[in-house]
């Protein structure tokens, strides 16, 4: 039998234990490893999805129970100018692959014009496909105008009626479906609105939707502002929005202001959220270069709440400078709108719309979805 001397070192011995373990966890949960940094594999160049009549832009990917990969994409008539026309004329599309990285074929138009009474009659953007339970839940943007449609390519200026109030109808919705191919039901009001006097009062965009196990939601998105708050330089901002499920109205977190408004951090767009073991992800473009050091690559933050993010060490997630299976490289003129599949809890591969030119949307002659595959 043990002494009550041997008992007592034996449960502090425990004790050391169990306390060495916690910390032991909590210190690789704020150890955070980038998962893309020398990880993306060569490019195949007919990877991705694209169209030779449309702006192809926009793809979000998931894969069905019989193995077959969806991508949902912005597309529209490339008789008009890339831009301002997405505003006005985008909608969103079904391709199919067999493998993740494609090439992907059309399938549908998922959510085409409906009426300038709605609030997405006119254009839907900027899809985001993801599973809560037995149903499919398609984040988007959506747009109207009250204008008859546009019948040359003059008429779509960026000084334009169109551009103006196209932009400024722009609104973050979701629709909802059994199966991948529908039919879809759309919601007849945003989910995220605009708001006076705030960050997101101009207009909400770039959903980046987050369905937790507990069917609630975190929402992260882009908002702009009107009046002089905030500065035309930086008035596009990053906020993040939660609910408790896709039914529930959401809030906008951090008392209304911006996730990142500290005047040390760059402007940021087309964020890109995910969760594992170790906390929240959010991986994003870098507007300015001022925190990856190139322009419009892309920069990696971690948090365990939601509330509180911290850059990656290393901190650079993506370039614009790509290279492809037949060994030569390539700098993009647009690389955006990330979205990275996973399975098996790794991510595997990671899509992004792109152009060609030297960089500019007036300067392309052609955009598509192009997907990198992701070394383990």
């Amino acid at each position: 039998m043990k002494t009550l001397v041997e008992e007592i070192r034996y449960v502090n011995q425990s004790v050391i234990c169990i306390i060495f373990l916690l910390l032991l966890t909590l210190a690789c949960r704020g150890q955070q490893t980038n998962p893309f940094a020398g990880k993306l594999g060569p490019v195949a160049h007919n990877s991705g999805f694209s169209m030779d009549d449309y702006w192809v832009w926009c793809g979000s990917v998931i894969k069905d129970d019989e193995g077959i990969y969806h991508m949902f994409a912005s597309r529209w008539p490339k008789k008009f100018p890339f831009h301002p026309t997405w505003m006005v004329a985008s909608e969103i599309v079904r391709a199919e692959a067999r493998k993740p990285e494609g090439p992907y074929t059309f399938k549908e138009v998922v959510l085409p014009a409906r009426g300038a009474q709605y609030w997405d009659g006119r254009a839907t953007h900027n899809p985001s496909i993801t599973k809560s339970g037995d149903k499919y839940i398609l984040f988007y943007m959506g747009s109207t105008h009250p204008f008859a449609d546009p019948t040359e390519a003059a008429q779509l200026t960026l000084t334009s009626a169109y551009a103006t109030v196209g932009r400024s109808n722009k609104r973050i919705g979701i629709a909802t479906a059994a199966s991948l191919k529908g039919p879809w039901t759309r919601y007849d009001k945003p989910i995220l609105d605009t708001r006076p006097n705030t960050f997101y009062s101009f207009l909400t965009s770039n959903p980046a939707p987050l369905i937790r196990k507990d069917g609630s939601v975190l929402l992260v998105f882009k908002g702009r502002a009107y009046g002089e708050k905030y500065p035309f330089q930086t008035r596009q901002k990053i906020g993040i929005a939660y609910a408790k499920s896709i039914y529930e109205p959401f809030i906008i977190l951090h008392d209304d202001m911006p996730l990142f408004n500290k005047p040390e951090y760059s402007e940021f767009e087309d964020p890109f959220l995910w969760e594992d073991s170790a906390g929240l992800h959010l991986l994003m473009k870098d507007m300015s270069s001022k925190m990856t050091g190139e322009h419009h690559a892309g920069v990696l933050f971690h948090s365990l709440d939601g509330k509180i993010w911290k850059m990656d060490k290393t901190r650079k997630a993506y370039s614009r400078t790509l290279t492809f299976d037949d060994g030569t490289t390539k700098t993009m003129g647009q690389l955006e709108r990330p979205f990275v599949l996973f399975e098996n809890g790794r991510p595997i591969c990671m899509f992004f719309a792109t152009m060609d030119g030297p960089g500019g949307f007036e300067h392309g002659t052609r955009s598509w979805n192009i997907a990198i595959p992701i070394r383990p």
